[in-house]
C-alpha cells in the first residue's frame, strides 16, 4: 500500500498530543500585530500568550495564510520521507486563502507527488476532528480508497456550533455583518453561530444568555444526529468551564463515543475573541 501522510494548518486547533500520536504535519498561519511584529500560530505564539497580549494591548491583530512556497517545502519534505499520497486538509476557503495557497503548491508539484488538497469548509476543531481520524487511518496503513470514502463521510457529517462573548471580533474582521454584530450586543442575546455548507459563518439561532444557548445547541445536535454515535470536540478561548458544561450536556443527551478538549489558537481567536466556546461533532464509523 502507498505511504499516506496528512497535512493540515494551525487553524485546526489540534492538541499537540494528537498531532504527535498520529504524525500529523501542521503548517502555521501568521498573526500580525504590526509591520514589525508577527508570529506563527502555535509555534512562536501560544494561545495563552495571545489572549494575554490582546487583553493587555486592547488590539485586534490581522492574520495571514502560508505561502505556496511553504506548502511546497512541506510536501517535498514528506515525499523525501517516503510519502506517496498526501491529503492536505485546510480551513474553509471562504474564510482564508490557505486552501488556495495549497492548491497552487499542489499544481507546481503534480509531477512529483500525489497531493490531494481538501477544502474542509470548516474551522477550528471541526477541521481537527476530521484530520485526526484521517491521520489515524493513514497511520494504520489503510488503503487510499478507505481514506477517500471516510473523508467524504466526514465532510458531509461534520458540524460546528459556537458562542462568542462578543461579535466585535467577527465584525471587525469582516466575517459577519454589522447588523448581526449589533443584534448580539442587545439584551444579552447570545447568537448561536455555525458554518454553512459553503463554509461561511452565519447566525443559526439565538438565545438569552449562555445557559439557554447551551440548551439550544444540545437540542440542535440531538436533532442533527439523533441516536447515531458521534465524536465531539469542544474548543474554548479562556472559557473552559462553559466548554465543560457544554460537553457534559451533550454527553447526557447524545451517544458520544469520544471527546477531545482543545484551546482555540491565535488565528481563530483573532476572529472570534476570548470567551468563545464551540463544539464540533461528526458521526462515528459503524463497524
Amino acid at each position: 500500500m502507498p505511504t499516506i501522510r496528512i497535512v493540515t494548518d494551525s487553524t485546526a486547533d489540534i492538541p499537540k498530543e494528537i498531532v504527535e500520536k498520529w504524525n500529523i504535519e501542521v503548517i502555521p498561519l501568521s498573526v500580525v500585530f504590526s509591520e514589525t511584529e508577527s508570529y506563527e500560530d502555535g509555534v512562536t505564539l501560544t494561545p495563552e500568550a495571545f489572549y494575554e497580549k490582546i487583553e493587555k494591548e486592547d488590539v485586534i491583530p490581522t492574520t495571514s495564510q502560508p505561502t505556496p512556497h511553504q506548502f511546497e517545502e512541506v510536501y517535498r519534505a514528506l515525499k523525501s520521507e517516503g510519502a506517496e499520497v498526501i491529503f492536505s486538509i485546510h480551513l474553509s476557503s471562504k474564510l482564508s486563502g490557505t486552501y488556495q495557497a495549497a492548491t497552487i503548491a499542489q499544481a507546481s508539484l503534480e509531477d512529483e507527488v500525489d497531493v490531494r488538497v481538501v477544502d474542509s469548509r470548516q474551522a477550528s476543531y471541526a477541521i481537527g476532528i476530521m484530520v485526526a481520524e484521517m491521520a489515524e487511518l493513514a497511520y494504520e496503513n489503510k488503503p487510499v480508497a478507505d481514506l477517500e470514502a471516510r473523508l467524504d463521510e466526514l465532510t458531509k457529517d461534520t458540524n460546528v456550533y459556537f458562542l462568542v462573548d462578543t461579535l466585535h471580533f467577527l465584525q471587525k474582521n469582516g466575517r459577519i455583518g454589522k447588523a448581526s454584530a449589533i443584534l448580539g450586543s442587545l439584551l444579552k442575546v447570545k447568537p448561536i453561530l455555525s458554518l454553512s455548507e459553503e463554509g461561511e459563518v452565519y447566525p443559526l439561532d439565538k438565545a438569552r444568555g449562555p445557559k439557554k444557548a447551551i440548551s439550544r445547541i444540545v437540542e440542535i445536535i440531538k436533532e442533527q444526529y439523533g441516536d447515531s454515535p458521534i465524536h465531539i470536540g469542544a474548543s474554548h478561548a479562556l472559557n473552559e468551564e462553559l466548554a465543560n458544561e457544554l460537553v457534559q450536556r451533550v454527553k447526557q443527551e447524545c451517544q458520544v463515543e469520544s471527546v477531545v478538549m482543545t484551546t482555540i489558537g491565535a488565528v481563530i481567536g483573532a476572529h472570534v475573541g476570548p470567551g468563545t466556546v464551540s463544539i464540533s461533532c461528526t458521526k462515528a464509523t459503524t463497524k
